[in-house]
């Protein structure tokens, strides 16, 4: 079934490079694109087959996020964070997964993980207000992911938890004027003080061990992996499939083009030219295949009933990081060497160019953090729990 998704995606790409002007107008995926890629089953990749997912191989789902963004980077960002979504409600409560599926299955949520709202204890579950930014796609979803830090009655923080809050709870707020990733509509989000139930949350700390209670209904491995490999996975891979495509434009452009300044030269025969795409292809490679082979490490020691070493999720996040650094190395050296044809409006390669340096900023792809984290696990040190 996952070729099938596969498949119907790559059908699907050169209709949504045509929208790509029309994301960055509108500010937002249009409706048409969202449509689309539903009806090929994307979304439903990492969901629960009890709730008519397909449970796939997360390189699938890469695979395919990779490919959207090689076509439009606002469309493939909105499809990994949205997509991946559903893998961490297998995890919620039953009662929760019933809540966001149980009378329709196409439902899909947003997110905004950064702990800048609060919750505050109380009878049954919690008190939740707060605003919430970078929830990307959240206009075409009708519940959304927060993450909270919680409060006992005295005022000191007990915990860090995803509140699962539906459409009527919150507003979305339209402040999405940016440079890059224009399409993702990731507006912000506002809760005046709601309740959240008990079974409508995740304990970070729970999801950091590589456990949530929906484990019991959902016993398939998929959802044994750790929280922030299969996340952070989702943010640096638009970003290579972004590089992948600016790639291909550039080949294909400098195959057209003649450099009038070195008298007629034709691009394609600069050997310089030729080092540059050998060097960037390497990287952009090299990053996809450190992704791939970290997951199938990761699933390796799930499928043995080990638990995965902390130095192996230590080294997910450490190629992660670099795995975007990569891609947006690759993509600066082919961009610098396009020429003034790749600054016009409409060109994919200027377009991946801004889009990639948008998604770099993400908290995610923050590279001192994680390659400390990597480097002071080498020397023994204790390693405080974090984006791990």
């Amino acid at each position: 079934m996952s070729q099938a998704v596969l498949d119907g995606v790559r059908d699907l790409l050169p209709s949504l490079r045509e929208r790509a002007d029309e994301a960055e107008r509108l500010r937002v995926v249009p409706e048409a694109s969202i449509k689309e890629i539903e009806e090929t089953g994307f979304f439903r990749l990492l969901q629960p087959r009890r709730f008519d997912g397909l449970e796939s191989d997360p390189v699938d789902f890469y695979t395919a996020v990779r490919d959207l963004a090689g076509a439009c980077g606002s469309t493939g960002w909105v499809c990994s964070v949205v997509g991946v979504h559903p893998w961490q409600i297998a995890l919620f409560s039953d009662e929760a997964q019933q809540a966001v599926w149980g009378s329709d299955t196409a439902t899909r949520l947003s997110s905004s993980y950064a702990p800048t709202g609060r919750a505050v204890l109380t009878d049954g579950g919690y008190q939740l207000s707060g605003k919430w930014s970078f929830s990307s796609g959240c206009d075409h979803c009708s519940w959304v992911l927060l993450g909270g830090l919680v409060f006992d009655t005295e005022g000191q923080v007990v915990d860090f938890r995803t509140f699962l809050v539906p459409r009527e709870k919150y507003q979305i707020v339209d402040v999405w004027n940016v440079v890059g990733l224009r399409g993702t509509g990731s507006n912000d989000i506002v809760v005046e003080e709601t309740f959240v139930p008990e079974a409508f949350t995740l304990s970070m700390g729970d999801t950091g061990r590589c456990f949530g209670p929906g484990q019991e209904q959902n016993p398939s491995d998929l959802y044994k992996l750790p929280f922030h490999s299969i996340f952070t996975g989702t943010i640096t891979t638009p970003i290579i499939g972004m590089a992948a495509g600016a790639y291909a434009e550039h080949v294909e452009m400098q195959n057209k083009r003649v450099r009038a300044a070195y008298l007629g030269e034709k691009a394609s025969l600069d050997p310089f030219a030729a080092v540059r795409i050998a060097r960037a292809s390497s990287d952009i490679d090299a990053a996809w295949a450190l992704l791939v082979n970290n997951v199938r490490e990761e699933q390796a020691h799930v499928a043995r009933g080990e638990k995965i070493p902390l130095r192996l999720r230590l080294k997910v996040r450490r190629d992660q990081v670099l795995g975007t650094q990569r891609a947006i190395d690759a993509l600066d050296s082919l961009f610098e060497a396009s020429g003034g044809r790749a600054l016009a409006e409409g060109t994919y390669l200027q377009r991946a160019w801004r889009d990639a340096h948008a998604g770099r900023v993400h908290a995610a792809n923050d590279p001192e953090r994680a390659l400390q984290m990597f480097g002071a696990h080498e020397f023994g040190h204790k390693i405080d729990p974090g984006m791990y």
